[in-house]
């Protein structure tokens, strides 16, 4: 009788601490304060462009795969209050993943820039902002030597020391090793810009594809989402280790990791959010790691959002206007909109607030 009390005392303990740990993280849902304008077919993911006098004037880029053969896709350009500037679409062939660096070095003159995967063509397309005008000849290939192609995912790492940019791209299969190829984006003496290949890193399970990339540039790290397995973490820099820091989120999720964004604050803390796709909801990861190891990122929140499928997304710290006084995470939903959420909202009482990158404790 002894043995069988203290195995259903075991039993309950262990089923107790099972539902604590899984109420610990109850989603809380959040609701979007803006729902923008539909693009034409089928969004795909957002990146925010910040206006350096005015804030509020800034800008959410966001791209359109297009048609069933995405043709007929394209970047669309919409205000702080979800309205699309239709005159400014830039027409592509099923654009995927879209982001944005400040000051790329044409000619003597700093230009704002974002930049996207063209999945159909195999190459990259360099657009200036807020101009919304291409400046890359047509597009820079990608993955030119290796059968797999289909570029998907892309991010920009800026070097603090140099200002040099470049593009980190993903695609739609490939390797288990070098994955991922990156490329410095220089401009051309006609003031367009190229690319060169300077590294080739990131291990692949092989079961799905990696499609969300994520750029910490102060911190000097990458992260991409491995559907299905978890999330990869490297340096950023592509002079350095190729070898892989940290996997985490690699439970909990239903079927894919998807969107990744970065909420900073200056101190080098923050948040990692990672969209969990078919439930509707984003996993909230320490940005700076844990005390004993900055490369151990544990969940410590999840939020349910009114997305469908949330496939892209991303989030800044600034503080823009009355709706977003400390800072606008804006992530794509699968009916053709991008939807504009609060950070207050989404911090509630769990998570600090770094408007204009200067953290406040809740």
């Amino acid at each position: 009788m002894k043995y069988h009390f203290r195995y259903y005392i075991g039993s309950f303990i262990l089923l107790f601490s099972c539902s604590v740990k899984k109420n610990a993280f109850r989603p809380v849902e959040v609701k979007p304060v803006i729902v923008s304008d539909r693009v034409k077919h089928d969004s795909d993911d957002p990146a925010i462009w910040i206006h350096p006098e005015d804030p509020a004037k800034s800008l959410v880029i966001g791209t359109d795969k297009g048609g069933k053969d995405g043709n007929d896709g394209g970047l669309y350009v919409f205000d702080l209050f979800g309205r699309c500037d239709y005159s400014k679409t830039i027409p592509l062939e099923r654009p995927n993943n879209v982001d944005i660096a400040y000051g790329l070095k044409i000619n003597g003159r700093a230009q704002d820039v974002a930049v996207c995967t063209e999945r159909n063509r195999n190459v990259i397309r360099v657009i200036s902002v807020p101009q919304m005008k291409t400046i890359d000849k047509g597009g820079i290939p990608v993955f030119e030597d290796d059968t797999n192609k289909s570029p998907m995912g892309i991010a920009l790492y800026t070097d603090p020391d140099t200002g040099i940019i470049y593009a980190i791209v993903g695609r739609k299969t490939g390797p288990v090793t070098g994955y991922l190829y990156q490329y410095q984006l220089m401009a051309n003496g006609d003031g367009t810009v190229g690319g060169k290949l300077v590294r080739k890193f990131g291990q692949f399970s092989g079961k799905k594809e990696i499609e969300s990339i994520a750029v910490d540039n102060e911190l000097g790290y990458v992260y991409c989402s491995d559907e299905g397995t978890g999330v990869r973490k490297y340096y950023a820099h592509p002079d350095s280790s190729d070898v892989q820091l940290a996997l985490f989120a690699t439970t909990g999720i239903k079927e894919d990791h998807e969107g990744l964004s970065i909420y900073k604050a200056s101190d080098g803390t923050g948040y990692i959010l990672l969209s969990n796709q078919q439930s509707n909801e984003f996993f909230i990861f320490p940005r700076e790691g844990t005390q004993e190891n900055r490369h151990d990122h544990p969940l410590i929140k999840i939020i349910k959002t009114r997305t469908k499928e949330s496939d892209g997304s991303e989030v800044s710290n600034v503080a823009f206007n009355d709706n977003f006084p400390f800072g606008l995470f804006v992530a794509m939903s699968t009916d053709g909109t991008f939807q504009f959420y609060s950070w207050k909202d989404i911090a509630g009482n769990d998570l600090f607030l770094a408007p204009d990158g200067a953290r406040l404790k809740k």
